[in-house]
């Protein structure tokens, strides 16, 4: 490992591109703390602690929420742009459905709708958020109609600056852009999390009490490293299907063989996603409202701090995790490319039977994808109601998820562009 980054270095190239990237890792986190102007951020921290979906973009953002930055919003409304074009063009809008299929120009074109998509998604998000954190707790200095919209556009132009970013990367960076940007955001508000995790165990005011606080915090850590561990064995999961071509003769030797992979978890971080808005967006809006018994009912069902509303979150995760998996992996379009390449699995025909064999091996595989993602999901929760940590110190969650897959991806980019200089060079030569 330290051999592999004193390479990337040593390579002018890859070097480039990696203090390129930190530069405007550096550029986002500056921006990160510039709040907007007229707002009061301080009445913000306790309301973010408490809303899931609140702290979820607090994350996301590496804490520029919580400040209530130019660049509050992140990359947030991109992401939800992108899902939703997604979801559309899983047969739902022809025209977008055309788009996906005709290639590079297609993509080309998707691309932009979905950039003016985000334009409107990140206004609408900026203006109601202003308005229900004023109307709940009074940031702005200056209330009213001028002042929604003019916060509203400073934000939205925040989140498109950060898609410009994300773009100077990809394109001049290493790795993807967005992912970075996300990535850079969580791993910012790691060290201020051991921190609270340390005041929390740790009290001071006698030895005995300081040195069992050590012993809880040495334990916290490791079991960190053991989540991350878990997000990275699960994150390489597969499940390989031999698959052999009609024109080929009989392998001889196991490493011949050629398997067709399907990962444990496919649906990566998306379902929490999904289920955390579900479960936050009922109350959010209720919370623009004067208290009744229906907003009583409603926050008390989905409080994710009791059984039930853990229980209906759950249910939620796995059900989402089905969903976005069956959308990601089609089984139809993978047995019909199967049959065009000339290729089949053995001992099983062509056709509707390789349909129906791939999608019994996805919902089987998918049961350990969701029951991982619901144990990350949910480990937040059951720690924060059993010790004094919050939720946001707790252990797992959506973070480490992120944070490991982006790594990960990154790693094996920058591996894969030594080893193709690695060739030229020998080429060369």
């Amino acid at each position: 490992m330290i051999r592999t980054f004193i390479n990337m270095f040593k390579n002018k190239d890859i070097r480039k591109k990696i203090l390129f990237t930190l530069a405007m890792l550096f550029v986002y986190r500056l921006g990160s703390a510039i709040p907007v102007p007229g707002v009061d951020a301080t009445k913000l921290s306790a309301s973010i602690s408490d809303n899931s979906i609140l702290g979820m973009m607090n994350l996301l953002g590496g804490g520029s929420l919580q400040n209530f930055s130019v660049l509050a919003l992140g990359i947030g409304p991109y992401i939800n742009s992108s899902i939703i074009i997604q979801l559309l063009s899983m047969d739902v809008i022809p025209y977008l459905s055309e788009l996906a299929k005709s290639g590079q120009a297609g993509r080309t074109k998707l691309d932009k709708i979905t950039r003016y998509l985000t334009l409107v998604l990140a206004f609408l998000q900026a203006f109601t958020m202003t308005y229900a954190f004023n109307v709940n707790y009074g940031i702005l200095s200056k209330a009213g109609v001028s002042g929604y919209i003019y916060t509203a556009v400073i934000l939205t132009a925040g989140t498109m600056f950060l898609l410009w970013l994300a773009d100077r990367i990809s394109a001049f960076g290493i790795g993807n852009g967005v992912s970075m940007i996300i990535f850079a955001g969580i791993v910012a508000n790691i060290p201020f999390t051991f921190y609270q995790v340390f005041v929390t165990l740790v009290d001071t005011s006698n030895s005995t009490s300081a040195f069992n606080g050590m012993l809880g915090f040495f334990a916290y850590l490791l079991m960190y490293l053991a989540i991350i561990g878990l997000v990275i064995f699960m994150e390489t999961a597969e499940r390989k299907i031999p698959i052999q071509y009609t024109s080929s003769s009989l392998q001889r030797n196991k490493k011949d063989i050629t398997y067709l992979p399907l990962k444990i978890n496919s649906a990566s971080v998306i379902p929490v996603i999904f289920a955390s808005a579900v479960m936050t967006a009922p109350t959010t809006i209720a919370s623009f409202f004067k208290p009744n018994g229906f907003t009583n009912v409603l926050n008390t069902v989905l409080n994710m701090s009791k059984p039930w509303g853990l229980a209906l979150y759950g249910l939620l995760i796995i059900l989402f995790t089905f969903f976005y998996t069956n959308l990601q992996v089609d089984p139809d379009k993978i047995a019909e490319n199967l049959s065009k390449s000339g290729t089949y699995i053995p001992g099983i025909r062509p056709g509707s039977e390789t349909k129906e064999y791939l999608a019994k091996v996805l919902n089987r595989i998918t049961v350990l994808g969701a029951a991982f993602l619901l144990f990350i999901a949910l480990l937040p929760y059951i720690v924060s109601n059993l010790t004094s940590l919050g939720t946001s110190a707790a252990l797992g969650g959506t973070g480490i998820i992120i944070v490991v897959g982006v790594a990960m991806e990154t790693m094996n980019n920058l591996e894969g562009q030594m080893t193709q200089k690695a060739y030229r060079g020998f080429i060369k030569k």
